[in-house]
């Protein structure tokens, strides 16, 4: 019986949108938005931080 009941609650955790779906890129307040809103401010972050280790890097040899 554990077997059955443990296939139940991995199958209501498993996501009812394809990946392709969630991928697709949509405008308005969709969970498609809010994952291409997170993806790009991760880039963000990253070209930020590299901009600023880039900057200091300069700054302290001149």
């Amino acid at each position: 019986m554990k077997s059955s009941s443990s296939k139940q609650k991995k199958n209501d955790l498993e996501p009812s949108i394809s990946k392709q779906e969630l991928n697709s890129w949509k405008r308005g307040f969709t969970p498609q938005a809010e994952i291409w809103n997170g993806r790009m401010a991760s880039v963000g972050l990253i070209i930020g931080l590299f901009a600023l280790i880039l900057a200091n890097n300069f700054l302290s040899n001149h």
